[in-house]
């Protein structure tokens, strides 16, 4: 893989990208393609963060104080964006991976645990390429509000893409989960700083307004 400055000369920090997976198999192609994709973000010189899944209970069975929810949380907050990658399973994102957007409030007190951070979406397949999973992804970065870059990847019979070692070996699959992570990192510079701006509601400026009124007349009355 080619060296490439993505960083430019700004001398800013490294940005902070969180990767997820969505299955709790020890042999997980969905693992491996995280793992192999944050191998590629650091050589372009990002930092980051690969959650693990396993015992992260069910959303609503524990509350929130929960150590691997609290976790979860804590490194969505940290991040400047994200990397979702599901298998599919059954045409469409596995539980495993659902279980962990569900724990990820639009709002949190004051915390918006994924508003305005870049999204990468990718998925494996098990036979023949398909785009359920990462259209799937679409729907819920968009609904989590996250700035969604425009390319993606599906790689097709994961099990023969990656060797013994768990390397994803070369092929134009590999090729283009270089393009998803450059443009990952290429999307995440120019909204660092912007999010707020971006993510800035018309609708939620008005709302709040209108709760202050009310909260000071309210103060006023009593």
């Amino acid at each position: 893989m080619p060296q490439r400055d993505v960083l430019g000369a700004g001398g800013m920090h490294p940005p902070r990208i969180l990767l997820l997976y969505g299955s709790l198999r020890p042999q997980s192609f969905s693992r491996k393609l995280a793992l192999e994709a944050e191998r590629i973000l650091r050589h372009l010189g990002a930092e980051t963060r690969v959650f693990d899944p396993h015992d992260l209970p069910m959303l609503d069975s524990v509350d929130k104080s929960h150590p691997k929810v609290q976790q979860l949380r804590e490194w969505s907050q940290w991040s400047e964006g994200q990397v979702w990658v599901s298998p599919e399973r059954h045409g469409t994102i596995t539980g495993v991976f659902k279980n962990q957007i569900d724990w990820l409030p639009l709002e949190d007190g004051s915390v918006r645990p994924t508003q305005g951070r870049t999204l990468a979406v990718m998925q494996v397949c098990g036979g023949s390429q398909s785009f359920n999973v990462v259209n799937t992804l679409r729907v819920l970065g968009r609904w989590m509000r996250m700035v969604t870059i425009p390319n993606q990847s599906s790689v097709a019979k994961a099990w023969q893409e990656f060797d013994e070692s768990g390397r994803m070996r070369p092929s134009s699959y590999y090729d283009r989960v270089v393009d998803v992570m450059e443009e990952l990192m290429k999307f995440t510079l120019m909204v660092r700083g912007r999010s707020d701006h971006l993510v800035d509601r018309y609708s939620e400026r008005k709302g709040a307004e209108e709760a202050r009124r009310v909260s000071a007349a309210a103060g006023v009355a009593e």
